[in-house]
């Protein structure tokens, strides 16, 4: 009878039962793969052979099979939630057919399909893995590794690999797959039915058998074992042993064990990556191993994996012929191949810890030897695939082709499995796993099912933790075991059919499932069975593997005695059937562990889901255990969580007990104490509860009742209740009193010295002490705090342990509940039996105590703590001596000053760790006591949460120290940091925030009318918000707007004359229009400058390019008027570059950092041919942003095939552009095919277009920047001259020569740009002399190149003799000069380009030209350029300033020596050339005086136009050069939208006819969107790459016609984009997460132009350079500061402004914004000013609105501040309540609030004698005491900062009334707390408070 009651009390109950299936099967049902293999079943097979051809037919056959059941199998794991999501759900990987399901689900939420999958061929299995994968080139040579987590799907032929962020892999595999396995480092690979690799050729050394993929991208590489013993030295070599299968594998640790089919022994490894020297050991050994035969195993290996990758069948090696036979067989009935034994949930085990190590058995080195069959085999490298091993292949045929595959895995040995006398073949484990037992002690557990035992092997790490050890071998019979992880338990199913629960390999109880018929006692079997019933039903947890292993013994050994053995063994199972039979379904597996969730399988195949409860659910419970099981031996904690395990869980009813006396109970049980005689654990409350939910109990042995239920009655509160009740009183009721028991008249309770914990009382004592005092310290534990004082007092009064301060000071803190405690002492013998530990302390360690000491800078002793419970304490601790006591060494090297760390004999890792945690070296470099305590508890992961669970007392020091440093915080600081000291606008940026991205919506300026007109204009996507702040007081943004569209048609006002026929009006309009359509046309190259970077697309959707219209509206009748009429003569291609321009300007709107890929690219692509050339434009903007890199070669190899003119233009500078610098081989091989140049002399010339040649010339420029590469230099100067290429003599190369020589110029200086004389190794090229004479002129200089043969004969029509033709290479020449030499002040050189100084040579030079010698000689001379009208002045030489006309002079003085037309064209054009340079010193810089000196030119330019001498310099040579100079002003002053600016392009842009050609259009509009540059984000650099590509793009040469590339290539004028550079600092309210007005306070870096100097700006502003900055600066006072500081660096900033220049900012409390408050008189503290001392009284809760955003403050005022609107409420309250309100706001501590009411509450509390601890006061007291530091009482008198952290006055007051209160408390009745605070206060701390 004792035996069945203790399987009753040693039971425990599963909970939570329902029927399982899993969630992919239903979802499958109505997949839609399986109406397409619904719809192949029904086709004919004449219809499959003839669509598919053979291969339908014999996929038809594959897919028949001997079973039509539907195979499936699935797998779970525990969801891996994201960061900062504490969410738990069960990942279910679901395979049917060639369909595999990810779904996630929990029992709060529906499940759900996450991903799924789809493939050609039946998935033979279906895994996670995660990939590690390097961020960038640093990253992976520290070692710093980011998770790729993937999914992976095995197939015959190939594994997809899909990962979560969306990237999708195929790998083909290059040989027959038997299993695939996870592994820390990717994924493992066992190659099938190696064993059929010995008929190929007996003498061969036999193939690798495991492989190993560290990536997706990586090659499959073979596995090399690191073997060897105490007697010989270690040796690698490869893993060829077809013996050996893989059973397991884990990632922590990185383990395998692999069993030996031979030995029948199971060997763990350790996986690791290989060391270079052991790579370099294979090599070298295969080397040296020299015969033939060993060349051809190697080749024959390589060969065979290069086979995959070249496209042909796996299937024709030789092993695969018996594979695909075998593998049909066995995939009957296993879908998987192999039963899988690895579980995920498994793999994320805990660290592992230490234990001894078992000594290598002799049987290691035999079993070594199966490794030295593979020994001298070669090493292969890197493959793509294989191909297979053929014997018939020549060795000189392999030879060459082999190449070495590097290894990447190596496994060490690690333990063997002791070899037993009796093997017993078919002994592989079918399941393994790694469970963790109570106490934290690892096993390796693997179930040998065919004997029933479960083998646990204990391993843990080596002192070192560089290796595993491994102990003893402990086996449990069982059927079958799984892992619970939650409780470091493991569910055993036993032999008989019970469920057990083990931890480690200790037994903790039978599991009870409630509904389920528990298996008969008489039916336990304990003789392990041979076999079970498994093998007779085929389930998808065990897919009859054990028949597979049958077969594959069959073929390796012999079949006769296997299959007689088999025979016998289903005779067996077929008997133990019949047994079972006759009592139904019963359990016969257990699978898919999650958490605590196990699935029962039965055997009529349905399944059911249990949960197996936790150890705890009540946190004070829990935290108990843990420094129980912290202080006690591990033994005795195992026993102590065991048996608490089964009292908690017992089966039966729900328990009346909490769950907290539940385990008070059983902890005094274990104690010794007879729990029924205790009065107090029988008069527990019992509607008391500490625990979330109720605990299951032991079922009631009777309901009839018993006396001791009336006895209870009797004692209960409730009952004493009752009697004093006046209903008992009016009743006249007696008193019924209960008798007193026997047992509680004794003074001495005996205690049973033989109970487990008997012994360990102190020390249970002692550390439950410590818990109690950790959770003081918790605002949420207050509760549990109340429990454990009631157990600790029960304990303590042991007289002979001299525990009396104990007790005392129990009652000092809880004194109403201590004294109603009953007494009891042990006796003096039993005592002696009781172990007092060394740590033991007679004075009771009080945390509050010790802080009181810490801040009256008393004496202080370490305060004890335990590791990992007593976290709490350990921080408080460290925290003051680090902020109190000044010792910055606290949280470093000097913690045992202060912490006695309780040592129980634990494990030493635990130490290391905690080390790790809190000891961190760069804390010595913060010098603020404040900053470091902020980055410390950051460090450790203290959040504002933990702060405000603490004692408002305890916190008051670190929120002050939090306080004291939130001024200074730091843009620097982690995210973390920023949120503690509560400043969310560093913390979002630290975070790298962004401007929302908000609709595309109109200004709320414009009428509602021309919404839908303005709708598609391309100019939708700026950030009107942004722009609004910025120009917020006029409609400058929507006159830009008109002024640059071109979606809509334009207006013709022509007034018909009386004269003029209909006809001839006709015509007008027509010519009205064709003038209008050169500006139209010249329009987008402006709008792609003016919405730069605006745009980021949907990738789902095209992007909208805007039409360019070229009709028009005539007045009055607002007719359409067009130019298809053939009234008038149109050039043919009119509009192809203007497409092309607002192609690029399309495509310009792209961010950089939007999301796009190659299919979007491709996706965009028109099929209308009329839209190729904005497509081309389109292509040439991707490569201007940076995303053409992202355009697949093959889609450039097509676009570049057809031959479409300006898509190869668009596509070569494109990808150019985004390969900047680079010298990317793989575009230079591009390019250089459309430059005749760059080719071979023998190659055969193809006809490329002009403009393609001169595009790929600039291209192989920017490919080069910088670089001076010799080759491409010396090409690029002779192509200047043309020397290579002279006219032909049939008109070859005739037309646009300059084009293509300017672009040479360009190219040649941007690959030596500014390099000057610093050109390395091209001394002999004399390139400075060569482009000099191409300056100037001279005779051709005798040229030894490649194409020197080329075109001997001259033109006919083109006269060029052997003098160089300055016309044509002068341009391209100077501007060559100035790029090398950009920057040096080179003077020699900047001579060369100084305008002639005598008329006869000015007659030589053209006037342009003149332009371009000035800016060149500028640019070399940058530091000299000043922005005033004399440096400008000075530029002109002085013959032609004495000689030349005033632009405003009346009339012009004629002369005969001079030539009165060349002089003014010279000196307009030198100046133009002077002002281009400033504009490009001052590029970006909105310098004043740049702008007015270049303003003042402008102007001069216009009166020119209009005055007498505009004859003399030409109406086109003034327009270019007032082009020029606009151009240069809108340069300075890029991205502002200044003004009077704006002003003159408006007037340009209103300009047509005459000379105003669609160059000056494009010039004036260009100015236009460089003003506006990106909506104001964006401006202009002056580096020397920016500079360079301005010069491409602002070429002061402008086409004539809009298909005009003579001169320049249009398509150059959008490299603007390279010099942009985002500049504008936007402020955001980091709460309204809307743009602001800000005060910036900016500080230059001193230079030799001007000294270090600080300006004011306002955000949103452009900011400078940055290299000229020192510090920026939010300054105060509305909102927090902020500082960047670039001395240290600029990288913040830029990563800032790279993110839509979003610098987040916070608002001050009682400040308003300066939009709402632009004066700053509205503030609550400008109130504060003018309303004197009443502030407080005065204020008003209702106006808290205006000054704050806080929600918390707002529903504050809201409930306790307004005005009473019913009688007999607390005014007196609610004014308290303002005032603090006001104070918090007013001092910037609104986080303070509860700290105030928290002390107010405690004060009317103790003034109503309705408190019951005294835990308030010590809050209290130690509030006052910090306020009477020292620090504290200096900074007071200082006046530093705002002085004191809370109201001085406020404190007074409260101690006053506490005073008050306890003065009367002594005179009265309530002695117990007058007591209390006569000790408690006998020093009163006396504040200084200041004024």
């Amino acid at each position: 009878m004792s035996n069945i009651y203790e399987e009753r009390v040693m039971m425990i109950a599963a909970g939570d039962l329902q029927e399982f299936v899993p969630f992919g099967r239903d979802h499958c049902k109505h997949h839609p793969n399986a109406v397409n293999l619904q719809l192949r079943e029904l086709q004919p097979a004449s219809e499959l052979w003839s669509s598919d051809g053979a291969a339908g037919l014999v996929g038809s056959l594959r897919d028949v099979t001997i079973h039509e059941k539907h195979k499936e199998t699935w797998t779970l794991r525990k969801g891996i939630s994201d960061i900062g999501e504490e969410v738990e759900f069960d990942e279910e990987l679901y395979v049917a057919g060639n369909t595999v399901v990810w779904s996630t689900g929990s029992k709060t939420m529906a499940s759900a399909v996450y991903k799924a999958f789809t493939v050609d061929s039946p998935v033979l299995q279906a895994l996670w893995c995660d990939f590690a994968v390097p961020q960038d080139k640093e990253e992976e040579a520290e070692g710093q590794l980011r998770t790729q987590k993937c999914v992976c799907i095995v197939q015959s032929s190939c594994i997809n690999i899909h990962s979560v962020e969306g990237k999708d892999y195929i790998a083909p595999l290059p040989f027959q797959v038997a299993n695939v396995w996870p592994t820390k480092y990717g994924l493992l690979f066992e190659r099938n039915n190696p064993i059929l690799d010995a008929p190929m050729s007996p003498p061969k050394e036999p193939l690798p058998t495991m492989f190993s993929m560290l990536h997706p991208l990586d090659e499959i590489a073979p596995l090399v074992c690191k073997s060897g013993g105490t007697f010989g030295p270690s040796r690698v070599q490869y893993v060829a042993d077809h013996t050996l299968k893989i059973v397991f594998t884990s990632t922590k640790p990185s383990i395998i064990m692999i069993y030996d089919t031979v030995q029948c022994l199971h060997v763990v490894w350790a996986l690791r990556k290989v060391k270079p020297e052991e790579q370099n050991a294979v090599l070298k050994f295969s080397e040296q191993v020299g015969t033939p035969q060993h060349l051809t195993t190697s080749s024959s290996l390589a060969a065979h994996f290069k086979s995959v990758s070249k496209g042909e069948s796996p299937t024709s090696s030789p092993f695969q012929n018996y594979s695909s036979i075998h593998s049909q067989s066995r995939s009957t009935s296993s879908p998987s191949v192999l039963s899988r034994c690895h579980s995920p949930s498994i793999s994320n085990m805990a660290a592992v810890s230490r234990s001894h190590s078992p000594a290598l058995g002799v049987n290691f080195f035999s079993r070594v030897q199966k490794f030295n069959s593979s020994s001298h085999m070669p090493s292969p490298k890197r493959f793509s695939a294989s191909h297979s091993p053929n014997s018939t292949l020549s060795d000189s045929f392999l030879a060459p082709e082999t190449e070495p595959i590097i290894p990447d895995l190596c496994i060490d040995h690690l333990w063997t499995e002791t070899i037993t006398n009796t093997r017993e073949k078919n002994s592989q484990a079918t399941k393994v796993f790694i469970t963790t037992n109570l106490c934290g002690q690892n096993y390796l557990c693997f179930l040998v099912e065919s004997q029933h035992q479960l083998r646990c092997v204990k391993f843990e790490e080596s002192n070192d933790l560089s290796q595993l050890i491994f102990g003893a071998v402990a086996t449990i019979h069982a059927k079958d075991a799984a892992p619970v992880e939650s409780i470091d338990m493991m569910l055993v199913l036993e032999s008989n059919g019970n469920l057990v629960l083990y931890t480690g390999v200790i037994r903790v109880g039978k599991v009870f499932i409630p509904g389920l018929a528990a298996p008969s006692l008489t039916m336990s079997n304990p003789m392990p069975r041979p076999s079970t019933p498994l093998e007779s039903v085929s389930t998808p947890a065990r897919p009859l593997n054990r028949h597979a292993y049958h077969l594959d013994e069959v073929v390796q050994l012999s079949p006769v005695p296997e299959l007689q053995d088999s025979t016998k063994l289903h005779e067996s199972s077929y008997i133990d059937d019949y047994t079972f039979q006759q009592i139904g379904p019963y359990t016969h597996s257990l699978r898919d562990p999650v958490h605590n969730r196990v699935t029962l399988e039965k055997s009529n195949g349905t399944m059911i889901r249990i949960t197996i409860p936790e150890v705890a659910t009540s946190e004070l419970v829990q935290k108990c255990l843990q420094a129980i099981k912290y202080i006690l031996p591990k033994e005795i904690a195992i026993q102590v969580f065991i048996k608490w395990y089964n009292t908690h869980n017992a089966p039966g009813g729900p328990s009346n007990q909490s769950e907290w006396n539940l385990f008070v109970t059983c902890l005094m049980n274990m104690m010794g104490y007879n729990t029924e005689r205790l009065a107090w654990t029988r008069n527990v409350d019992l509607e008391e509860s500490l625990s979330p939910v109720i605990a299951p109990k032991k079922a009631r042995p009777s309901d009839a009742g018993s006396d001791e239920d009336w006895e209870y009655l009797l004692n209960s509160d409730y009952h004493r209740e009752f009697e004093s009740h006046s209903l008992a009183k009016a009743l006249c009721l007696d008193p019924v009193e209960a008798l007193q028991p026997k047992e509680e008249l004794l003074h001495h309770l005996t205690l049973d010295t033989s109970m487990l914990l008997f012994s360990h009382v102190p020390a249970i004592f002692f550390v439950l002490h410590l818990v109690y005092e950790e959770l003081k310290l918790d605002n949420l534990m207050r509760e549990g705090t109340q429990a454990l004082v009631h157990v600790l007092g029960q304990l303590e009064p042991f007289r002979d342990l001299k525990l009396e301060a104990y007790m005392d000071y129990y009652w000092r803190d809880y004194p109403l509940l201590i004294r109603t405690l009953q007494t009891c002492v042990i006796d003096q013998a039993q005592a002696r039996f009781m172990h007092q530990p060394s740590f033991f302390a007679a004075e009771p360690p009080s945390i509050y105590q010790w802080l009181s000491s810490c801040l009256k800078g008393e004496s202080i002793v370490p305060y004890p703590y335990l590791p990992g419970i007593c976290e709490r304490s350990k921080l408080i601790v460290l925290s003051f001596a680090l902020y109190i006591l000044g010792d910055g060494k606290a949280i470093e090297q000097e913690t045992p000053v202060y912490l006695a760390r309780i040592s129980a004999g634990q494990r030493k890792q635990l130490t290391e760790q905690d080390n790790k945690r809190y000891g961190v070296l760069y804390y010595d470099q913060i010098p603020s006591l404040s900053e470091k305590l902020v980055i410390w508890m950051t460090d450790i992961g203290f959040t504002l949460k933990d702060l405000e669970r603490l004692p408002f007392g305890v916190a008051l020091p670190i929120r002050d120290a939090i306080y004291q440093y939130r001024e200074k915080a730091s843009s620097v600081w982690s995210e973390a940091a920023c949120l503690l000291v509560g400043r969310q606008d560093l913390s979002k940026q630290a975070c790298k925030g962004s401007l929302p991205k908000r609709k595309p919506s109109l200004s709320p300026d414009l009428p509602s009318g021309t919404e839908a007109e303005e709708e598609d204009d391309g100019m939708n996507d700026l950030n009107h918000e942004v722009m609004s702040l910025i120009w917020s007081g006029d409609l400058r943004v929507q006159e830009v707007r008109r002024l640059l569209q071109s979606a809509h048609p334009v207006c013709i006002n022509v007034v018909q004359l009386p004269e003029m026929s209909d006809h001839e009006y006709i015509e007008e309009k027509e010519n009205k229009l064709y003038q209008l359509c050169h500006r139209i046309m010249a329009l987008p190259v402006g709008r792609g400058m003016f919405t730069l970077f605006s745009y980021h697309p949907v990738p789902t959707e095209p992007l909208p390019i805007p039409k360019l219209n070229l009709t028009g509206r005539a007045s009055p009748r607002n007719t359409t008027v067009d130019l298809v009429s053939g009234n008038i003569d149109l050039p043919p291609n009119m509009t192809s570059w203007s497409s092309f321009h607002n192609g690029v300007a399309a495509g310009l709107k792209i961010a950089p950092a939007s999301q796009i890929d190659s299919a979007w690219i491709v996706y965009n692509k028109p099929k209308n041919t009329e839209l190729a050339n904005e497509y081309a434009g389109f292509l040439m903007a991707l490569g201007l942003n940076g995303h053409l890199t992202k355009l697949a070669t093959l889609n450039i190899h097509d676009y570049l095939t057809k031959g479409h003119e300006l898509t190869s233009i668009g596509l070569l500078l494109g990808v150019s552009a985004a390969k900047l610098g680079t010298m990317d081989m793989s575009v230079t091989r591009v390019l250089s095919i459309h430059i005749p140049a760059l080719l071979p002399p023998t190659s055969t010339e193809l006809d490329v277009p002009h403009n393609v040649q001169v595009a790929a010339v600039v291209g192989i420029g920017l490919v080069y920047q910088g670089t001076a590469h010799r080759h491409i230099a010396e090409v690029l100067l002779a192509e200047i001259g043309k020397l290579g290429r002279p006219p032909g003599p049939e008109m070859e190369y005739c037309t646009d020569r300059e084009s293509y020589s300017l672009a040479a110029g360009l190219a040649l200086g941007m690959v030596c740009l500014g390099l000057g004389c610093n050109l390395v190794g091209m001394s002999d090229l004399n390139v400075p002399d060569q482009l000099y004479q191409y300056m100037v002129g001279g005779h051709r200089r005798f040229q030894t190149g490649t194409h020197r043969e080329k075109h001997k004969s001259p033109s006919y029509q083109i006269k060029e003799g052997d003098t160089i033709n300055v016309d044509v290479t002068c341009p391209g020449a100077t501007l060559a000069l100035a790029m090398i030499y950009l920057k040096t002040n080179n003077r020699s050189i900047a001579d060369w380009l100084r305008a002639p100084d005598t008329m006869y040579l000015l007659d030589f030079v053209k006037p342009e030209f003149l332009l371009l010698r000035t800016l060149a000689r500028c640019l070399i001379m940058w530091d000299e350029i000043v922005p005033h009208s004399q440096w400008i002045e000075s530029n002109v030489p002085k013959i032609i300033r004495d000689s030349s006309v005033c632009f405003d002079e009346a009339e012009v003085v004629s002369s005969e020596d001079l030539n009165m037309e060349t002089v003014a064209q010279a000196n307009a054009y030198i100046i133009a050339g002077a002002c281009l340079a400033v504009g490009f010193r001052f590029a970006g810089s909105i310098n004043e005086d740049a702008f007015h000196c270049l303003y003042h030119y402008a102007r001069q330019f216009m009166k020119c136009q209009t005055s007498p001498t505009a004859s003399i310099t030409g109406e086109y040579n003034l327009e270019t050069c007032l082009s020029v100079v606009l151009l240069s002003l809108a340069m300075v002053m890029a991205g502002s939208g200044n003004l009077m600016v704006l002003q003159l392009c408006r007037v340009m842009h209103k300009k047509t006819g005459g000379e105003m050609n669609y160059g000056f259009h494009m010039a004036h509009h260009m100015a236009l969107g460089l003003l506006f540059l990106g909506g104001g984000r964006y401006s202009l650099s002056t580096t020397n790459s920016a500079i360079a590509a301005l010069l491409c793009s602002l070429y002061p040469h402008f086409p004539a016609h809009s298909t005009d590339n003579r001169y320049h290539l249009q398509a150059l004028r959008h490299l603007y984009v390279l010099a942009a550079e985002s500049r504008l600092l936007v402020s955001v309210d980091v709460d309204t997460n809307t743009p602001c007005y800000a005060l910036l306070e900016v500080t230059y870096k001193g230079t030799h132009w001007y000294k270090e100097s600080t300006v004011e700006l306002m955000a949103p502003t452009l900011l400078p350079e940055l290299h000229l900055l020192k510090q920026i600066r939010v300054k105060g006072p509305r909102y927090w500061e902020i500082t960047i500081d670039l001395s240290k660096g600029s990288q913040q900033l830029k990563s800032i402004l790279s993110n839509s220049g979003t610098l987040y900012v916070k608002l001050r409390a009682g400040q308003l914004s300066y939009k709402e408050d632009p004066t700053g008189w509205h503030s609550l503290l400008a109130q504060t000013v003018t309303r004197g001392n009443l502030e407080a009284s005065t204020f008003k809760p209702e106006a808290i609105s205006a000054f704050t955003s806080d929600p918390t403050l707002l529903s504050f005022a809201e409930y306790f501040c307004k005005p009473a609107k019913i009688k007999g409420q607390n005014h007196e309250a609610k004014d308290l309540f303002s005032s603090i309100l006001y104070e918090c706001v007013s001092q910037e501590s609104p986080e303070m609030l509860p700290s105030y009411l928290a002390i107010d509450q405690a004060v009317r509390r103790l003034e109503k004698k309705e408190i019951s601890d005294t835990l308030d006061l010590w809050q209290i007291k130690l509030v006052l005491e910090f306020c009477s530091t020292r620090s504290v009482q200096e900074r007071l008198r200082k006046g530093t900062n705002k002085g004191l952290f809370m109201n001085s006055e406020f404190l007074t007051v409260m101690k006053c009334t506490i005073d008050h209160t306890l003065d009367q408390w002594l005179h009265g009745e309530y002695i117990h707390f007058s007591l209390f605070w006569y000790n408690f206060n006998i020093n009163r701390p006396k504040i200084y408070f200041g004024e």
